[in-house]
């Protein structure tokens, strides 16, 4: 019998019965008649939800694509990273040149060449760094400078600006020199990146 009694207790508690007469099964499905349907499960009425605003979460006022600002750490970061890594492949050549015309074996090969690789590596990160670093902070000042407008003339002003400071202590004709490596160099990279512009800009005129 007492096993009788906790089994049905247990059922009980697991699935328990309600009557037609259990006052908390009489809850009405509407607000009232004639209204939208009260959601059983967050007891609302969803006539109070304003569905005529967008569904759909949009970014209001974001730029199509980064500025400068945004630009600038990933291109110092990349460029700190690529000098690092050409300078240390080239120390490794240079190690291993002057190494093996210097007789060095085992431990003491092994200690030139870790000092060829970190001394070369760091130099040219450095180098790169600093060069990244000009070009990207020029590049927001002269968008800055026009007001907000970023195109290809900002690129082009703020390579070439970078060449001719960061030859600027060599003398006029280092510095010259500077200015046009980076007016090419940016000249070539806008060719590259705006090829379908420039494409679509005089396909029209023939």
């Amino acid at each position: 019998m007492a096993m009788d009694n906790r089994s049905s207790s247990i059922l009980g508690l697991v699935s328990p019965s309600y009557g037609a007469s259990d006052p908390g099964m009489n809850v009405p499905l509407t607000s009232n008649p004639g209204l939208s349907q009260l959601s059983p499960y967050l007891n609302f009425d969803p006539a109070y939800l304003q569905t005529t605003q967008p569904e759909f979460i949009t970014l209001d006022g974001a730029s199509q694509k980064r500025g400068r600002f945004e630009l600038a750490f990933s291109q110092i970061g990349g460029s700190c990273l690529a000098g690092a890594a050409l300078g240390g492949a080239h120390g490794v050549y240079r190690g291993l040149q002057d190494t093996a015309a210097a007789g060095h074996t085992g431990k003491i090969r092994r200690t030139q060449m870790l000092n060829y690789i970190t001394k070369r590596g760091s130099a040219s990160a450095n180098t790169l760094g600093v060069v990244a670093l000009m070009y990207s902070g020029l590049g927001w000042m002269f968008c800055y400078a026009r007001g907000g407008q970023e195109d290809e003339l900002n690129t082009v002003s703020a390579a070439t600006v970078t060449g001719l400071l960061y030859k600027s202590t060599a003398g006029l004709k280092k510095c010259a020199m500077g200015g046009l490596v980076g007016l090419a160099l940016s000249g070539l990279y806008v060719a590259l990146a705006s090829r379908d512009k420039i494409k679509d800009k005089y396909s029209g005129r023939y």
